[in-house]
């Protein structure tokens, strides 16, 4: 906890706290995503029906909807943006020689985006189309132990292209990315600081990509052709 304690400080998370800290926050957060949760009310029924394990687990204050709802919305979110990468730089090396199918000592990288839809009337800010809302999230995976190593949400009409700007890749690692990619003078930028990138069907077949890539830069050519 104390890599934790030092993003807390930093931005002086528990200021003006007495009860609810930044680390009951996480540890109920956590929870309610590696339990499936899906609302608040759904955190607090399952948290308080069992209080007496909150100690345990290093719940020290008292759980409700309008507690975590306050936290959620007026803690810095930076707080756990850089425990978040802490955690992935602890946890990358732990797979470094996972075997995940294909002979590639280099990092490989999965670049995709997902559309979460809203509600209009309660999030008009996130426009999408003239009678729905979304956001969207763009994500780069780790594809060795399936870690994220980049994630920008943004409007859920942004195109996923444009977030080909934002991302800085990684000098000798591989791109797996579809057709909603393919800009060239954007991709570029791959080439420039010597990473490849692939674009990939839904039928992907790793073995011709590593086969191709032995022999081509990856930038140069394309896998749906």
């Amino acid at each position: 906890m104390y890599e934790f304690r030092k993003c807390v400080n930093r931005y002086n998370g528990n200021f003006h706290t007495s009860s609810f800290t930044c680390l009951d926050q996480f540890l109920s957060l956590s929870f309610a995503q590696l339990t499936y949760r899906e609302s608040l009310r759904d955190i607090e029924a399952c948290l308080r029906s069992r209080q007496e394990k909150l100690y345990h687990l290093g719940i020290r204050g008292r759980i409700s909807r309008s507690t975590l709802a306050n936290a959620n919305e007026k803690r810095d979110w930076r707080i756990y943006a850089d425990f978040c990468q802490i955690l992935i730089s602890q946890a990358r090396p732990l797979y470094a020689e996972e075997d995940f199918g294909v002979e590639l000592k280099d990092t490989a990288y999965a670049l995709d985006s997902t559309t979460i839809d809203l509600c209009l009337s309660l999030f008009p800010w996130a426009s999408f189309r003239k009678h729905k809302a979304a956001v969207k999230m763009h994500t780069l995976l780790d594809i060795r132990g399936n870690i994220p190593s980049f994630i920008e949400i943004t409007d859920g009409s942004v195109h996923d292209v444009n977030i080909l700007d934002v991302l800085v890749p990684e000098p000798g690692s591989f791109y797996l990315m579809d057709r909603g990619y393919l800009d060239f003078a954007r991709l570029y930028s791959f080439t420039q600081l010597l990473s490849f990138f692939e674009r990939f069907e839904q039928r992907l077949i790793f073995e011709r990509w590593i086969f191709l890539s032995k022999f081509f830069r990856v930038s140069h050519f394309d896998s749906g052709r």
